[in-house]
């Protein structure tokens, strides 16, 4: 943090004293992440940054900033840096930077030469969310009767315009893939041995219109730092590298995050979203909720003057709700994460609610027991419950066990339902779960309150 504190006032003393060939100096001998914390330090001067800084550290500079960051940096570069930077970004970065533009594209497009414009149209061609979008086009083939010398010379022709040389890609004479070897053991194979003799067929690869999210658990189960993406005859379109698929996994992660707290994912941090658009996407789930909530009026209403003659049944009804909502709360919580590692599917629901009903049942009844001494021990010590007050704590016993049950089975069967809808399991968040779960909770509760104490207390 010092160190980049004095970074920023040196920043800003160079700047001041006009010293521009100071500052390009400068910016050029630092790492890119130390230029994309200035930027984050100051703002107002990115796009100055980025000008300075000489054009290859400004492409690595660019590509790792946020698109709004991205976005707000383009508008104020000069025309001959625009060009430059559109035709010096990796065929990957400059579709997702194309994808965010939307509607601004066609003239930036019209900046890149006819093949890298039939390119990047191309990878803008997949749908939003998938695979194809992730791909770039820069790697290396080999075929299977090339021998290691042959490799080489290759790699040392067209390596340089590859996004990795970490894997190799043999394919046949029609472009379909049949394998990949990892250079490592070219490098350390005798220099007659071919193609052939290094591969075993155990291929795992991509489909262009796989959806983003099971890249990441394929990449996540399989540890490699580049895949092959084919199309549905096999044919090799490109390759998904794993730096790639972690700023995806770190979008998706940010993604459920905000919507399992209730709210709208954000497009865009969270300091550079206006009040209005904050307040926009906060204001749907919170109106959601809140007719929830009317409903838990509503029961609480329609039970009062059964319950007027009971009226510490309604001094123990927070305990009741929160523990029906915390319930539901964790399960969702758990299903949500387990789909998006791949643990569970769709056709797992059934697996799911057996354990449910089960953990629910037992986390019940523990609740349960423990309120049930929560009353006796009132009563001892305050005589607070009268002398039916062991039909009290059974209510409140019974009331638990139901509770809890349910609220883990709509906690862990709502991700279900709204995947299978197709929505985000994550849609189904805890506030969402814990509203629901507070109405039909009191439900179970006024019920067997009636059930067990009517002709007694009620």
């Amino acid at each position: 943090m010092e160190e980049l504190e004095m970074q920023v006032s040196r920043v800003e003393q160079l700047i001041a004293s006009g010293d521009f060939v100071g500052l390009e100096n400068f910016l050029n001998e630092m790492n890119i992440s130390e230029v994309e914390e200035l930027i984050d330090e100051l703002p107002e001067h990115g796009p100055l940054f980025i000008e300075s800084l000489n054009l290859n550290r400004a492409v690595n500079v660019f590509r790792i900033l946020d698109f709004p960051t991205q976005n707000r940096i383009f508008k104020k570069l000069s025309k001959a840096k625009i060009s430059a930077l559109i035709n010096e970004l990796p065929p990957d970065d400059r579709t997702s930077f194309f994808s965010e533009m939307k509607d601004d594209i066609k003239h930036l497009i019209l900046l890149l030469p006819p093949k890298d414009r039939v390119e990047a149209l191309a990878l803008l061609g997949y749908p939003e969310d998938s695979v194809g979008r992730l791909m770039t086009p820069d790697y290396i083939t080999v075929k299977e009767h090339w021998n290691i010398e042959r490799i080489l010379g290759h790699i040392r022709r067209y390596g340089k315009d590859s996004e990795t040389i970490d894997v190799l890609y043999v394919i046949d004479s029609n472009g379909k893939l049949i394998d990949d070897i990892r250079i490592k053991d070219v490098l350390m194979a005798e220099p007659e041995t071919v193609v052939s003799d290094l591969i075993d067929y155990r291929l795992i690869s991509l489909n262009a219109y796989d959806p983003q999210e099971e890249a990441i658990n394929i990449f996540r189960m399989n540890n490699r730092v580049a895949l092959p993406v084919v199309d549905a005859q096999g044919i090799m379109l490109g390759i998904v590298t794993v730096d790639d698929i972690l700023w995806v996994a770190n979008e998706e992660y940010t993604e459920d995050m905000q919507r399992i707290g209730g709210t709208e994912a954000l497009d865009e941090p969270y300091l550079d979203v206006s009040i209005k658009n904050l307040v926009k996407k906060r204001a749907g789930w919170l109106i959601v909720l809140f007719l929830g909530q009317l409903l838990t009026a509503t029961v609480i209403e329609h039970f009062e003057e059964q319950m007027a003659s009971a009226i510490m049944l309604f001094a123990l009804m927070p305990v009741i709700i929160s523990s029906g909502g915390n319930s539901g709360s964790q399960a969702s919580t758990l299903i949500i994460q387990a789909m998006a590692l791949g643990e569970v599917t769709l056709s797992d629901w059934w697996r799911v609610m057996r354990r449910e009903i089960l953990s629910g049942l037992l986390l019940g009844v523990i609740l349960g027991a423990l309120g049930f001494l929560r009353i006796m021990a009132w009563q001892s010590f305050a005589h607070s419950y009268g002398e039916y007050w062991v039909l009290v704590a059974l209510v409140i016993s019974l009331s638990l066990v139901g509770v809890v049950l349910w609220g883990s089975l709509m906690g862990s069967m709502l991700p279900f339902v709204m995947k299978r809808l197709g929505a985000d399991p994550a849609s189904s968040s805890a506030p969402f779960v814990s509203t629901l779960v507070d109405v039909t909770g009191l439900l179970i509760y006024f019920t067997v309150a009636t059930l067990i104490l009517k002709g007694v207390l009620l």
